[in-house]
């Protein structure tokens, strides 16, 4: 049974030309909206996640749900679907479990507030935002087990209810949610960010239509649909062919020994459609990597990533969804059946991103990026402050990393970068004025960007020494399967991590590990991966290779990938270069349009010799043996 809108005015709205001067105004107000609840929300959040790294996401929509600026797409369309209640002046709806939302939040950490905005009786508009939730119960630090079996392990499930209901907050409510967490504070700090972030963007949508009129402002909206509607079908005819092309990746391991698992997505146009069939795809895995992919999600990725390729200019939102029909089989890795758990999903989530690359990129290679840096890695570190004058009082960090970005058609992938282009590090300073720990080392890892004419970027090398006793634990990936090159640029660097004991002796520690203790004065390289590269290495400057020998970003045996001869301080022997040169040219063939490294098989076979962890095992499914 759908949502019933309780509307005191029944009159609906009338639909108006827009010239384009007021369109672009209210265009670029709704942007600024958005700004402004970002800001809104560092300002009142106090988790190092949200407050310092902006792990949130916002979103205005129009009056029928459908996302008008924002970055994941609109959840509500579905929402109101399933949702079994009202909606009226003064409610506010707060939820986190994804299998209540067809996955719009992709884990249970996410804690997602929908404010529906009334204007004078009539429903004019939607805004929402979720964040990531340090700490949310559940049966480890930071509520998100990669070992969990179920989402029951992994903390607070809320299903959709009204935290404001005709004005009045539901005190009692939050006082029960607020029971379940290890940090109660930041989670009611930055549930209130959400909150006021929603508010002010209310304020906003209600300023626009005042100045403008409430018809102005939603035909307005109406043809910022219509346009992105426009442009993505142009964009579609030019870039989908008929044919279906297909392309597979894979995530690393699933943090309980198995791996790898695939994804596989194939793309074609149909009757002026686009359709992304991930028949193929690996079924849901027994641990915490399952990733509850939901179709709108999806179309959106698919949308940023043409329109960033192909036209950054457009404005993107949910105009264009019916262009895209989007087939994800149930019970795969990335529509698993309930209670799948779903905590360490972040993986697959940035494997996604990958994979709509190598299908796009495929009928125009010149548009083409290479792998890069598609995940959000995670450190936690816990315990009790055993520092003089700290009293033994609670600590526990949840931290993202960054890594390389893939090389580009039109230069180098950026060094040390987020995934998500709104995301920011953690200040080194913050570390060590908050919690017990010292950051030794914080700079780019020389040669873990791919070769190529343009470089994929480095991962980053980040050393931090524990004053305190605690536990760890780490969730990283492409530490088996490498991040892939194009148009004859090589593979990156695979990510590593190395626990280098206060006693001198080291341990090469897992990428999906939990509770790993550590002491006083241990310190834990935390070594992320590099992109892939693009192009042919052998045309890539020479001096440009020097230069970067001198930033730390390439080292003097690295230079030997690009057949470039130089020493430790960048210069450039010119005679050896063109030597070196003409001897990898004869001994190659022709460029691969995609280089994956090894196969699968031989990078199991070498896996403990080249990273000194074993391989992970590969994963079997009873029932397809079964059925087969």
């Amino acid at each position: 049974m759908p949502a019933t809108i309780v509307e005191t005015n029944p009159t609906p709205f009338k639909s108006i030309p827009i010239d384009p001067v007021t369109l672009d105004i209210i265009e670029n107000a709704l942007r600024n909206a958005r700004i402004e609840m970002d800001a809104t929300l560092v300002r009142t959040a106090m988790s190092p996640g949200i407050r310092e790294q902006g792990d949130a996401f916002p979103l205005i929509a129009d009056h029928t749900g459908k996302m008008i600026v924002g970055q994941f797409g609109s959840f509500i369309g579905g929402f109101l679907k399933s949702y079994e209640g009202t909606l009226e002046d003064g409610d506010m709806i707060f939820l986190s479990d994804p299998y209540s939302c067809g996955g719009a939040i992709s884990h249970s950490n996410d804690w997602l507030v929908l404010l529906p905005v009334f204007k004078d009786g009539r429903l004019l508009a939607y805004t929402a935002m979720f964040g990531h939730q340090s700490d949310i119960g559940g049966k480890v630090v930071g509520s998100m087990p990669i070992n969990a079996r179920s989402i029951f392990e992994e903390g607070v499930r809320i299903p959709p209810v009204k935290i404001w209901k005709k004005g009045e907050y539901n005190d009692d409510l939050m006082k029960l949610v607020m029971h379940q967490t290890r940090k109660p504070d930041w989670c009611q700090a930055d549930l209130n960010a959400l909150i006021a972030s929603c508010r002010v963007a209310s304020r906003r949508v209600i300023e626009m239509a005042d100045r403008f009129g409430d018809d102005v402002y939603v035909s307005a909206t109406q043809e910022l649909l219509a346009r992105n509607h426009r442009a993505m079908q142009a964009l579609i005819g030019m870039a989908i062919a008929e044919e279906p092309v297909s392309f597979e990746d894979y995530i690393c391991d699933d943090g309980v020994g198995y791996g790898p698992y695939k994804i596989k997505c194939t793309m074609w146009r149909e009757d002026g459609k686009v359709v992304l069939d991930f028949a193929g795809t690996d079924p849901q895995s027994a641990a915490s990597i399952n990733f509850f992919l939901n179709e709108n999600m999806f179309k959106m990725f698919f949308g940023i990533y043409m329109i960033m390729v192909f036209d950054p200019q457009i404005l993107f939102n949910d105009g264009f969804y019916d262009l895209i029909d989007v087939r994800i089989p149930e019970g795969s890795l990335l529509k698993p059946k309930f209670p799948a758990a779903l905590s360490g999903r972040t993986h697959a989530l940035g494997r996604i991103f990958d994979i709509l690359g190598g299908l796009l990129g495929q009928k125009t290679p010149e548009f083409l990026n290479a792998a890069g840096f598609s995940s959000s890695p995670h450190l936690f570190y816990s315990g009790n402050d055993t520092r003089p004058g700290k009293g033994g009082e609670w600590f526990q960090l949840f931290q993202i990393g960054f890594g390389g970005i893939p090389g580009r058609p039109l230069g180098d992938g950026p060094d040390g970068h987020s995934l998500w282009p709104g995301f920011t590090n953690v200040p080194n300073e913050f570390l060590e004025r908050y919690f017990p720990m010292l950051i030794e080392r914080y700079e780019t890892e020389p040669d873990s960007g791919g070769a190529g004419l343009h470089r994929g970027g480095n991962g980053i090398h980040m050393t931090y020494r524990f004053l305190s006793p605690g536990t760890i634990s780490i969730h990283d990936d492409r530490w088996f399967v490498p991040p892939w090159g194009v148009n004859g640029g090589e593979p990156g660097k695979r990510a590593k991590k190395i626990l280098e004991k206060a006693d001198g002796t080291s341990v090469i520690v897992g990428n999906k590990v939990e509770d790993v203790e550590v002491e006083v004065g241990d310190q834990l390289h935390f070594i992320t991966w590099g992109g892939g590269g693009w192009g042919d290495p052998l045309e890539r400057d020479p001096a440009l290779v020097g230069l970067e020998i001198t930033q730390g970003l390439v080292t003097p045996e690295g230079a030997k990938a690009y057949g470039v001869v130089a020493n430790a301080k960048g210069v450039v022997d010119a005679a050896a270069t063109e030597a070196l040169r003409a001897e990898m040219r004869s001994k190659r063939s022709e460029l691969p349009l995609f280089d994956y490294g090894p196969g699968i098989e031989v990078l199991r076979a070498n896996c403990q010799a080249e990273t000194g962890l074993p391989a992970p095992i590969q994963p079997v499914w009873p029932h397809l043996e079964a059925a087969e």
